[in-house]
């Protein structure tokens, strides 16, 4: 029985020892340790003198932003005293690539080239890439996407000529006030600092960047900030091994580098020194070095840091330093003090000769690692272009939209539905400025805007509240004050209070675009109907919290610190979106960004050079993400006003597919119209016409034997130019209503005449293609007649309100300023004035303004909305607005045996592609779309998922001209999509 107990004792301590393998794998080692016996390392290493030897260890700051007495200074340090390298702060990429050449030149050994870089080299360069802050990160629930930021910050530092990252923070900030961590570390949990901290590691290193954890043994708890002082961490030993020394030990275990040591007073591991730990032996040759087996290198923080200087000399102290176990000192004083003072140590034999050696190869392997043993110059050119690339803007953002946190979201009020219900303001606090949040938020939907600085007075509050009470939904963004989102509110109590009150409204979104630990100091802010924080204030927060609102991106992240009982640790809501729009880069839609970007200038440039139009919009959408969207050229040649997004267009015959088209393909949803159907079916007054006999599928597809078109305005002029009886006059009055232009007004009820016309006008001979307008004025009747309500509502209340599209109007000066409407021709025949703010065609204009073959005014940017419904056969935003099998039976061909290309209203492709035809050549036979008068073009391409939007107002200043169609710029424009397209669609590959 004893045999069998101490063999089931012994199987035990196998079986426990064994799983305790698998819990603690063996320890990585930094790569660049295998070279440490190179021949490389060891050619370089024989020719260094004692001296030499040491300035290996010593690195020194540069800035690119200082004058020639700095650079002098900086190649002195070469020359004389050999230093091993440069720490890079402020200063610009270009400038710092013709530095760091000159340096490299002027050095006996390759210079080690480092940098404090943890959002990026955008922390020290300017005109460079920001990356979120480490708080930011924390909120990530997809580390893969740290490790590509990794990757690629790594890439843009050795493009820049750089070698070593200063990063990543790995403190556990667990002490809210820290006032020098803080957003700097991925948070106050142990775990997630550890996992964020080696997948940011593991990228830098795979793209060949050396990196280092910092600040060991811990600055996370801590309200002394080393640059001015020397902060005390008074915790035991016990604590510091089970919390601050936790992300040390897994980052070091998983093949770091580097680490970097705080200047820290810590008597749990140094009882004796009362010093920085940057000079302490226990903690950096025994603790680092030894207990923990880290082989590294050990850097110091910088040396310049009163945390370490106060009682210490420069050069004693860098001294100190090598002494206690460090093989970098990063941001040396007085180098050659310095290498006096290590000479010295070694002399007295504080040192040995043979660790410094070791210490100096070790160095040595790392510049080999990097390739400096294969050194070449910064290429400076393309340098600012191949730092920001599209690519990494893309990472950027996706990063942010990761981190976004939803706190707060009750009854599941995001993503907002049912737009048509809501009057929404959108109210920014601590900016005076419409800001990137409040601009984003409009282009989903019509809303006021408000802002108030954080300056505002009691008085400049108390008017925005008394503009608010009718509102039902408040959007409100509270804005980073600072230049970095360190744990302060920043607003006034009268700001503070009056968020308070927005906060307990019932009504509204609070986006908090601040250190998540201000949220301890908003008042009532956990009443919000809905609560976001961003950790952070920049372009990329604000526009991404918007299309997290409104449904254009999901929302997963969690908070990375603990705040209070009401935000605890891990709080977050995911918010699923991509409902509506995402506006983005072309990059996350498969398209390249520099085929898009430079075809389209280049094309809408060569347009204006050769006076086809004064200005334009050009919208591209894919995957139901807008990747282009910009606004070019001035409203008018004799202006000077330049075209905005904002700005509406005169949408001439996208009209007829933007208004009458969804109107009746609505109708025939619900069974109350019919394609078969004919004229005189729903409009009385037809029933003895000659078009009793044609269908509305053969009108729709303009195979109806119907006229073309009638100049109506025509037929109230008399042959001596006075005008007919019952047509118009000069003067208005009760029977003469209705201003068509300056000394100028239409008979109330000249529309029947209008009907009339149509009614008595021949058809032609044949039933074959040949497009016509005339069915389409008949179409506000017809849908009024079958609806019960007058054809714009319809549409307002079906169509553009849901879907958010608040610029698609009719008489667009009934509900905008005149400076926001685009003008279109100077008109010397009928109204005798240049046309701005109202329809261009005569026709329409004769019917109000309002017809179904013209009259519509838009921006690219809602008129997408309605065209992205129809691609997504019939939805937008959640919502259903007509039945997927309609938009199929709209949009095919409809009869191509009788040589006829087009769908139901819609324009589609020539049958057999024609050079400079209607559309591009790439685009399929499923695509759909139309153009117009003015200069106008949408076209949809459901294989590959695309919208396009030209809008233009070619006719200005007269309709003769005519260079836009024969430059063919719009289906040039088109085809430029298609070769920007990085890969075809499935359908395209399985043929």
């Amino acid at each position: 029985m004893r045999e069998y107990c101490s063999f089931f004792i012994i199987f035990l301590c196998f079986i426990i020892f064994s799983a305790k393998g698998q819990e603690m794998p063996e320890m990585a080692q930094p790569p660049f340790l295998s070279y440490q016996q190179s021949n490389w390392v060891d050619s370089v290493f024989n020719t260094l003198s004692a001296e030499e030897k040491i300035a290996q260890l010593i690195m020194v700051a540069a800035y690119s932003n200082r004058g020639p007495e700095h650079m002098r200074e900086l190649l002195s340090m070469v020359k004389n005293q050999k230093v091993g390298g440069f720490i890079f702060f402020q200063g610009g990429p270009v400038r710092e690539g013709y530095m760091i050449n000159k340096l490299q030149a002027a050095s006996k050994v390759p210079l080690l080239i480092a940098m404090d870089a943890e959002w990026g080299v955008g922390m020290r360069l300017d005109s460079t890439m920001n990356f979120p802050y480490q708080m930011t990160l924390g909120a990530i629930q997809n580390n893969g996407l740290i490790y590509e930021m990794g990757q690629e910050i790594g890439r843009q530092m050795k493009r820049a000529g750089l070698h070593f990252n200063f990063a990543p923070v790995v403190d556990v900030n667990n002490n809210p006030g820290n006032p020098v961590i803080n957003y700097r570390s991925f948070g106050s949990d142990k775990y997630n600092v550890a996992e964020k901290g080696i997948a940011y590691m593991k990228g830098m290193q795979s793209s060949g960047l050396l990196c280092s954890a910092k600040h060991f043994p811990g600055h996370g708890d801590t309200d002394t900030d080393s640059h001015y002082d020397l902060p005390l961490i008074g915790h035991s030993r016990e604590r510091l091994d089970t919390l601050e020394l936790y992300p040390f030990r897994e980052i070091i275990g998983a093949g770091i580098s580097g680490v970097m040591v705080a200047h820290l007073n810590i008597p749990a591991l140094d009882p004796e020194g009362n010093s920085a730990s940057t000079l302490s032996k226990p903690i950096i040759s025994d603790l680092l070095k030894e207990e923990i087996g880290f082989q590294g290198i050990v850097v110091t923080d910088a040396m310049n840091m009163k945390g370490v200087t106060k009682g210490n000399t420069p050069g004693v102290v860098d001294m100190k330093a090598i002494l206690a176990g460090n093989d970098l000192l990063e941001f040396t004083e007085d180098v050659p003090k310095a290498i006096e003072e290590i000479k010295k140590a070694v002399a007295a034999g504080q040192i040995s000769q043979a660790e410094i050696d070791l210490r100096c190869k070790k160095i040595l392997a790392a510049k080999q690692w990097v390739g400096l043993d294969k050194f070449q110059p910064v290429e400076l050119q393309n340098l600012f272009t191949e730092m920001n690339n599209p690519t990494a803007e893309l990472l950027n953002r996706k990063l942010m939209g990761a981190a976004l946190t939803v706190l707060k979201n009750n009854a599941n009020l995001m993503p907002l539905q049912r737009l048509d219900t809501l009057k929404i303001a959108s109210i920014s606090i601590g900016k005076s400025q419409e800001t990137d949040f409040q601009k984003m938020l409009s282009l989903y939907t019509g809303m006021d805007v408000f802002n108030l600085g954080e300056k505002s007075t009691a008085a400049q509050i108390s008017a925005v509240n008394s503009k608010i009470k009718n509102y039902n939904l408040l959007l409100v963004g509270v804005h980073e004050t600072g230049r970095r989102p360190n744990n302060k509110l920043g607003l006034s109590a009268e700001l503070n209070n009056f968020v308070g009150e927005l906060a307990a409204s019932g009504k509204a979104i609070v986006s908090v675009f601040k250190n998540a630990y201000v949220l301890d100091k908003l008042k009532n802010i956990n009443s919000a109907q809905g609560l976001i924080v961003t950790y952070e204030d920049n372009k990329n927060a604000e526009e991404l919290t918007a299309q997290l609102i409104f449904g254009g991106i999901s929302a997963s992240g969690r908070l990375p610190v603990a705040v209070n009982d009401n935000f605890k640790l891990g709080d977050g809501l995911d918010v699923t979106g991509n409902i509506r729009f995402n506006y983005t880069l072309p990059e996350d839609a498969g398209m390249n960004s520099a085929i898009l970007y430079a075809g389209i200038d280049s094309l809408v440039q060569e347009a204006m050079d050769m006076k086809a139009m004064p200005g334009c919009q050009v919208l591209v959408a894919k995957d139901r993400k807008i990747v282009f969207y910009k606004s070019y050229g001035l409203q008018s040649y004799f202006d000077t006003v330049k075209v905005k997004d904002t700005d509406m267009y005169d949408m001439a015959s996208v009209t007829k597919v933007s208004t009458a088209l969804p109107a009746l393909m609505k109708l025939y949803d619900e069974g109350k119209f019919d394609l078969e159907g004919h004229l005189d079916d729903y409009l009385p007054d037809f029933k003895h016409s000659n078009k009793t006999e044609v269908t509305f599928r053969e009108i729709l597809t303009h195979q109806a034997a119907l006229k073309a078109w009638i100049p109506f305005w025509k037929s109230t002029i008399r042959k001596n130019g006075s005008y007919r009886w019952g047509t118009l006059k000069t003067d208005s009055s009760a029977r003469f209503p209705f201003k068509l232009a300056d000394n100028l007004y239409m008979f109330k009820n000249y529309k029947h005449k209008i009907y009339k016309a149509i009614k008595k006008s021949p058809l032609e001979p044949e039933k074959k293609y040949l497009y016509s307008d005339l069915s389409f004025y008949l179409y506000p009747e017809i849908v009024s007649n079958l609806s019960g309500e007058d054809f714009p509502t319809f549409l307002a209340e079906n169509f553009y309100r849901p879907l958010g599209a608040t610029t698609l109007t009719y008489n667009p000066l009934n509900k905008f300023p005149l400076k926001r409407i685009v003008p279109t021709e100077s008109d010397f025949y009928f109204r005798h004035e240049t046309i701005h703010g109202k329809v261009h065609d005569e026709g329409a204009i004769m019917m109000k303004g309002i017809s179904g073959h013209a009259g519509l005014f838009a921006n690219a940017n809602d008129l997408a909305k309605l065209l992205e419904m129809y691609l997504e056969k019939g939805t937008y935003g959640g919502e259903r607005y007509i039945a997927d099998s309609i938009l199929e039976e709209f949009t095919r061909y409809q009869f191509p045996a009788n040589d006829n290309r087009r769908a139901l209203g819609f324009d589609k492709p020539n049958l057999i592609y024609v050079e400079n035809g209607n559309v591009a050549k790439d685009a399929s036979p499923a695509s759909y779309g139309h153009t117009g008068f003015t200069g106008n073009m949408f076209w949809i391409d459901s294989e590959y998922n695309l919208v396009y939007i030209f809008l233009s107002n070619r006719v200005h200043p007269t309709r003769e001209n005519t260079r836009l169609y024969s430059l063919n710029t719009r289906t040039k424009i088109q085809q430029v999509l298609y070769d920007a397209l990085e890969k075809p669609p499935m359908s395209q590959v399985t043929r």
